[in-house]
């Protein structure tokens, strides 16, 4: 079977044309990068060479001129630093002058490096007897070998620097033939930019034009479907690509909209009926709200059957039953009032204490309850009656003991604000606080029976209710936690509120 590349291409995937297509014009602009990259570095090579040679040969001038003034200060002086220099020096020169070359030629300069080949060694040479010489203390052998040593140093510095001067004559030829050779280089590179350029504007144009063309013909029909004109051919295309899935569709939805409309009369009846029962439910919902307003009238009864009580102790002068009365008042206001929407700390707060008020009344010295708040309000809005439960709670269980001791802190962190409420009771089982974490996973209000059988105390229906709640409005459920209490003794309700909200 002979290969199509065309039909091949057209059963392609567009991601699979878009991503060869950018395949090829990365190639592209690397090969075009690359040869530029290649001219370039030809050129910058050749022109960096061009006195990489006279660099050498400065340095190499140093390293002499260092160890004849080491060489001289030892004969002279005959120091520990002089020695040391010398031979630092003398070991550099040696690693430079090897790259000399070590053997007479007809060539200028390989010649006149062939004669400071030499003439280092001779240096050396003497210079080596000299300092042997100086540590004998032989004042003839010093004089004589230090002379050789200085007459070939003076020699050797004169061709060097008659090298120098041979290589810089050769070295600003090379550099008017680098200086051609960039121009060349630079006007490929510019001629090889235009061509890859072009290429790569071409491989694009023409993959974007066959993206595009039937693209353009999918929006024709679609704005042909917006009006409502649903007597168009059917695409019919057989390619398998993302297009060609698009033109099915579009065919297999138009004729769902085809039979939709000989429907349509059927699903109008159907609409009527639920409409009927819509207007059936309207009028059960209004039903409700009357009941519901008439509800309200038990809880207005019996805040105005409170505050009766509290004007008649208020003029019988019982001011304690008054303020005990009005305190028992704005506890179930509060309770009926805020129980369908959020409220602020500080107002969780103030009904803690109007409920502590009223527990210290009924059970007087038994119950010790302090605060840490620290000053300044919090305005953070949590579920209402999310903390009197647990200081209820607390102090249910506090009072287990002689003394019950509730105890409530505030800290302030950087993200959440902690409230902690623990007591000094006989302390939560470890199996009943699994229980309730796994109760609030389960989306339940009440703990398992077999954890009731054994902790009848821990109803758990008020706890879980606190907790669902935080986590339903917050929606995260690391906000909440119960521990042991402090020396771990009791139970310690913790809750996390977010400082942003």
């Amino acid at each position: 079977m002979k290969f199509d590349p065309v039909n091949y291409v057209r059963h392609k995937s567009l991601r699979w044309k878009i991503m060869s297509c950018i395949g090829i014009a990365i190639l592209m602009l690397t090969a075009g990068i690359l040869t530029t990259m290649r001219f370039v570095y030809y050129s910058v090579h050749n022109f960096s060479d061009a006195y990489k040679s006279n660099t050498e040969l400065t340095e190499f001038s140093q390293a002499i001129t260092t160890t004849e003034k080491a060489l001289e200060d030892y004969v002279n002086y005959r120091t520990f630093e002089s020695i040391d220099a010398f031979y630092n020096s003398r070991t550099k020169v040696e690693q430079l002058y090897d790259k000399l070359k070590n053997f007479p030629s007809r060539n200028e300069i390989a010649h006149k490096e062939y004669v400071i080949h030499q003439l280092t060694e001779a240096f050396l040479y003497y210079g080596n007897y000299a300092i042997s010489a100086r540590r004998a203390n032989n004042e003839s052998e010093i004089a004589i070998n230090y002379a050789y040593a200085m007459t070939s140093y003076n020699y050797l510095i004169s061709q060097i620097l008659e090298l120098n001067s041979l290589r810089l004559q050769q070295n600003a030829l090379l550099y008017n033939e680098n200086q051609h050779r960039i121009f060349i280089a630079n006007t490929l590179s510019i001629i090889f930019f235009f061509i890859f350029s072009a290429l790569i504007f071409f491989v694009l144009y023409f993959t974007i034009t066959s993206i595009m063309e039937p693209l353009v013909e999918i929006s024709n029909v679609a704005h042909k479907v917006a009006r409502r004109d649903f007597d168009i051919p059917l695409f019919n295309r057989d390619s398998n690509d993302e297009i060609g899935n698009i033109c099915k569709a579009f065919d297999r939805m138009i004729i769902s909209i085809r039979e939709y409309i000989d429907t349509i009369w059927e699903k109008a009846h159907t609409e009527a009926e639920l409409k009927e029962k819509e207007i059936e439910m309207q009028a059960l919902y209004t039903d409700a709200q009357l009941r519901a307003l008439q509800n309200q009238i038990n809880p207005h009864f019996l805040f105005n059957t409170l505050n009766t009580g509290a004007q008649l102790a208020m003029m019988e002068n019982a001011d304690k039953t008054c303020y005990f009365i009005e305190q028992v008042a704005d506890f179930f206001r509060y309770n009926i009032q805020q129980q369908s929407r959020t409220v602020s700390i500080d107002e969780e707060l103030g009904l803690v204490d109007n409920f502590v008020y009223i527990m210290k009344v009924r059970f007087g010295n038994r119950l010790e309850f302090t605060k840490e708040i620290p000053e300044g309000s919090f305005p953070q809005k949590i579920p209402s009656m999310t903390l009197q439960p647990l200081v209820e709670n607390c102090i249910k269980h506090g009072l287990k003991n002689t003394k019950g001791i509730v105890k409530l802190n505030i800290q302030v962190e950087e993200k959440f604000i902690v409230i902690s409420i623990s007591d000094n009771g006989e302390g939560m089982k470890e199996n009943t606080r699994q229980a309730v974490f796994e109760a609030l996973k389960s989306g339940t209000t009440r703990l398992s029976s077999e954890v009731l059988d054994n902790s009848a105390s821990h109803s758990g229906t008020g706890l879980i209710n606190v907790f669902m709640r935080l986590q339903l409005q917050f929606h995260r459920d690391d906000i909440y936690d119960i521990t042991a209490g402090e020396n771990g003794e009791g139970t310690k309700f913790i809750i996390k509120v977010p400082n942003h909200v």
